[in-house]
């Protein structure tokens, strides 16, 4: 049997050329081609920029709603005062309360995938800010999840609205889509966050803002895009 998995995975690898930068569309097509995972894996992008993260004016994060959502349903944290509980949970937040939560995140608790906060209740945040922010959960004005507007927040991280930031090697990740997505609309979402990347291209970087991008399935070889021909 493992004989078997081998030879049907040489024969996988073999499908990607690892010397060819393949455009986009064509990335998408043969990405969904050689998966061979049971489950309705995810497809990722990488982007390598020519930044140093460690230098504030060098920073690149955003945020972005995918016209056709991550194919994951996120589960979603509100903080704040007693008048706003409702409006968040008619938005459909999982998660709402302040103190009570507060303290369960200090007991270990962390399984939200995003956190949202209202301003006047970011004091209290910081007290779990080292938890929060290790696990990408840390919520920040930049990104829309420190907002007085909990219920837009809500909804439009339920639309798809995903966010992402450059790490300390210069590398941005995101999940686009699903392998159950037709192309059309991978192709979408994916072309979206770079569009969106290119824009973020702070004025102090200088030479080649995109050095390299893949795109990869769970489990699945990287897939090396061709950037030439992007506009930066």
């Amino acid at each position: 049997m493992s004989a078997q998995l081998t030879k049907k995975r040489k024969s996988i690898i073999n499908k990607v050329d690892p010397e060819k930068a393949y455009t986009l569309p064509e990335a998408i097509k043969l990405v969904k081609e050689i998966s061979t995972v049971k489950f309705d894996a995810s497809v990722d992008i990488n982007v390598k920029l020519g930044v140093d993260p460690r230098k504030a004016n060098q920073m690149v994060r955003g945020s972005l709603t995918l016209p056709h959502g991550t194919g994951k349903e996120k589960s979603v944290l509100v903080l704040c005062t007693p008048d706003k509980e409702q409006e968040a949970k008619d938005a459909g937040a999982e998660h709402v309360g302040l103190d009570d939560y507060v303290k369960k995140i200090q007991d270990g608790w962390t399984d939200v995938d995003v956190v949202i906060a209202m301003p006047s209740v970011m004091a209290k945040v910081g007290r779990i800010g080292r938890i929060l922010g290790p696990r990408g959960l840390m919520p920040n004005p930049k990104t829309g999840t420190v907002t007085m507007d909990v219920g837009k927040a809500v909804a439009q991280v339920k639309k798809g609205k995903v966010d992402f930031k450059v790490d300390k090697y210069g590398i941005l990740h995101l999940s686009f889509g699903r392998l159950s997505f037709d192309e059309k609309k991978l192709l979408e979402n994916a072309s979206d966050f770079i569009n969106t990347v290119i824009k973020l291209k702070p004025a102090v970087s200088k030479g080649t803002y995109i050095l390299s991008m893949y795109i990869s399935a769970t489990m699945s070889p990287g897939i090396r895009i061709e950037t030439k021909s992007l506009k930066e």
